[in-house]
This record gives C-alpha cells, sequence and structure tokens, in this order.
C-alpha cells in the first residue's frame, strides 16, 4: 500500500462494559500495516467486541481507536467503513439481492457505482466466475456465499480487512481452501488483516502475529513460531495444547499404521 502509515491501527485503553460484564477491558495495541494478525480466545474473551469497536459496530464506553492515524469516532461512518473490509461468520448476504447488487451493497452506499466489469474482478479475486454475479443466494453453496462475503468486504478497496469467525460454518475441505485464498489476497492486495478466531490451528497456520485474549485483555503478543516454542503464558499455551495433541495422535496413528 503506497503511502500507507507505519501503524495501521492504534487501540488506546479500549474498554466495553454490558451491564457488569466488561467485554474489553483497557486494550491498548499498534498494528503495523501489512501485517496479518490472528486474534484468539474462547468464547466471551472479547476478541468480536474489540474487532468491531474499528468500524463501529460497537462503539467503546473508553479510549480511543485510531486507523491510518486518525480517532475512528470522529469519521463518517460511509467513508470508514468503505476503507475498513469486513467479512463475518453468518455472511449477511440480502437474499432478495443477487450476487452483484451484494458485493456493490458497499460503494453504493458511499455513492458510489460498481460496473460489471468491476464485478467480474472481484468475483476473479474469490475464485468464482462472471457468471456468479446473476445468481441469487440461495442458489450458493456455503462456501461460496463466504466468496461472495469477502469479495464484497473488498469491493471499496479497503486497506484493512476484519474477519470475525468467518470459516467457522464451513466444512473443513472448503475452509482450507478459502483460508488459502484469504492469505494470498493478504498478500497480492497489501492488505491489513485481522482475523478473529477461537481456533488456534487456524491462527498459527495464518496469521504473522497472535493475540490471545481473556477476560477482556490481551494477556499474549506472540508470533506462530514463539507460541509453538512455549510462548505466551498458561491461556495461550492452553490453546496451543490442542492443535499440538492432534498433530501427535496423527503421528502416533501414522506410525502404527506405517509397522502393519
Amino acid at each position: 500500500m503506497a503511502g500507507a502509515p507505519i501503524q495501521a491501527l492504534r487501540f488506546d485503553g479500549v474498554s466495553k462494559s454490558y451491564g457488569a460484564v466488561r467485554a474489553v477491558d483497557g486494550v491498548s495495541l499498534e498494528i503495523a500495516a501489512g501485517s496479518f494478525v490472528a486474534l484468539v480466545g474462547a468464547s466471551g474473551s472479547g476478541k468480536s467486541t474489540l474487532l468491531k469497536t474499528v468500524n463501529r459496530l460497537v462503539e467503546p464506553d473508553a479510549g480511543t481507536v485510531l486507523f491510518e492515524g486518525e480517532d475512528v469516532a470522529g469519521l463518517p461512518l460511509p467513508a470508514l467503513r468503505r476503507k475498513v473490509g469486513y467479512v463475518f461468520q453468518s455472511i449477511g448476504l440480502f437474499p432478495h439481492m443477487n450476487v452483484a447488487e451484494n458485493i456493490a451493497i458497499g460503494p453504493r452506499l458511499a455513492g458510489e457505482k460498481l460496473g460489471a466489469g468491476r464485478i467480474a474482478e472481484l468475483l476473479e479475486l474469490v475464485e468464482l466466475d462472471g457468471s456468479y454475479a446473476q445468481r441469487m443466494p440461495h442458489e450458493l453453496s456455503g462456501g461460496q456465499r463466504q466468496r461472495i462475503g469477502v469479495a464484497r468486504a473488498l469491493a471499496g478497496g479497503p486497506h484493512l480487512l476484519l474477519m470475525d469467525e468467518p470459516f467457522g460454518a464451513l466444512d473443513p475441505v472448503t475452509r482450507d481452501a478459502l483460508r488459502r485464498r484469504v492469505r494470498a489476497l493478504h498478500q497480492t492486495l497489501g492488505l491489513t488483516t485481522v482475523l478473529v478466531t477461537h481456533d488456534m490451528t487456524e491462527a498459527l497456520l495464518l496469521a504473522d502475529r497472535v493475540l490471545v485474549m481473556d477476560g477482556g485483555r490481551i494477556v499474549a503478543d506472540q508470533t506462530p513460531r514463539t507460541l509453538l516454542a512455549g510462548a505466551g503464558g498458561e491461556v495461550a499455551q492452553g490453546l496451543v495444547a490442542v492443535p499440538r495433541a492432534q498433530a501427535e495422535a496423527l503421528a502416533r496413528l501414522e506410525g502404527a499404521e506405517s509397522e502393519r
């Protein structure tokens, strides 16, 4: 991204409560432009709430969120959301709109019309051909709908891509293929990407940096390599233990099969 600031995203003392529950508790951190960051934690740890403060789906009770050096609270929502693509697990395609209309909804709300050529380009980015433009959401598989969700998030030419459990509802083969595509798009489009997931395997395979949340706070900030080497503390290592145990079980199974 030419001219992008060194820090794409910054949280300064961000907090959010729901009644007596402190969902996000004084989080301060910086995310460098061009990085792929995974935000990992158990359900209720605050990771989705923190993510949503960036595009103002959630307004914090305290603290500030800076995107490319500007306080998001002072930015017009259409302009902010054009620069911040958002993909979420439930996909959220409008059932009465065809694929082209769903992809173009963000720019349209910002006053711009996307032509057929641009729609075709976006479909190609997510490895779907132009014939999908006129299909309705109910005609698509879950994986195809999520690819359309990614294309929609990219329609405004965002600098930042937020992804909130985007692969959780997909079958393993489709999930793996879409993960690979998202990682490739991150590289080729020069994006800054923040992925929320409860799946540590996903975080380790995709991200350059893994942030672990617990009780509304960041309790670990590590690379995949350092996490696998045992860093990050008890909560982080509890999450790493799951894929590690699975890998060891598969290795034992493979060894047993080779001895037969």
